[in-house]
């Protein structure tokens, strides 16, 4: 049984530093976007460390044992018997490079299998892909301006829409738990890890909770490498309910090195010469 979701937004690219509209485009990385995983990976791993026990349980094979003249073998049955064996974690990831970067930047150190699924890709921003807010501006000023106020004039170039991104990744998450709930491990205490994008995690949190999907703004952008945490309740007063029902518990949460450091444009050592400096955005 699905207990906990985490929702992860990957790091940093260099459409992200650009201030270019990334959607569906496939844009790797960059320096600063794998650092920013990485801290968050280790804190996550550090925060979720049963998960790397449970793997090892469900997959012996794995522990690394001593050769034939050491002393003793590695005992199996303490993984085994550990009480986090009981538990599982599931690692999901928007097929978009970006996102199994952020993915497995968590999942390789506990030893987790990733799995792809296109139904976490981020918003469809259409004809602006790729394109700044100035370019967008300078093209159709009207529709920039709809945009910037939420009131949807951007769909006329083909972008998806809060509504449809939250709808969508709202059934994607409800398919995914009733997927995982009806295999041989459904009565096995599940934590669901999502590796998606920013618009993606805002929209369908949005959705769940029944709100305006205009009106999360509120909470702030999700910064990149930060995550937001759902519980899942599955009855009410002790009766089940025909779907999940969610309550947020951490949003836009990230590492503790996130408070001290430059989170946006990394590390100094990180920065070459021809790096641009990381810019808010700006309407």
């Amino acid at each position: 049984m699905i207990e906990e979701v985490f929702m992860l937004r990957h790091g940093r690219t260099s459409y992200n530093l650009a201030r270019r509209l990334q959607g569906q485009i496939d844009v790797p990385l960059d320096i600063v976007g794998q650092w920013q995983v990485d801290q968050s990976a280790f804190a996550l791993a550090k925060r979720l460390y049963w998960a790397k026990v449970s793997a090892q349980a469900l997959h012996p094979e794995r522990i690394a044992q001593p050769g034939a003249g050491a002393a003793e073998q590695v005992d199996v049955t303490q993984y085994q018997e550990a009480p986090a064996a009981a538990r599982r974690m599931v690692v999901m990831s928007s097929d978009l490079f970006r996102a199994q970067q952020t993915a497995h930047a968590f999942a390789d150190i506990l030893g987790l299998d990733v799995v792809v699924d296109a139904r976490l890709r981020e918003r469809s921003f259409g004809q602006w892909e790729g394109m700044t807010r100035a370019q967008i501006q300078a093209m159709d000023p009207e529709a920039y301006d709809s945009w910037k106020h939420h009131t949807g004039g951007e769909t006329k170039y083909g972008v998806e829409s809060r509504a449809e991104v939250g709808s969508r990744g709202s059934q994607a998450l409800y398919d995914i738990i009733a997927e995982l709930e009806s295999g041989d491990q459904r009565d096995v205490p599940t934590t669901l890890m999502l590796v998606s994008h920013g618009s993606w995690i805002t929209s369908t949190i949005a959705h769940l909770m029944d709100m305006n999907r205009d009106g999360l703004n509120v909470f702030g952008a999700l910064r990149n490498a930060f995550w937001c945490k759902l519980s899942v309740r599955h009855s009410i007063n002790g009766v089940p309910v025909e779907r999940p029902l969610f309550d947020v518990d951490e949003y836009n949460k990230g590492p503790a090195i996130a408070d001290d450091a430059d989170w946006e444009n990394g590390p100094a050592d990180l920065r070459g010469p021809h790096m641009p400096a990381w810019k808010p955005v700006t309407w």
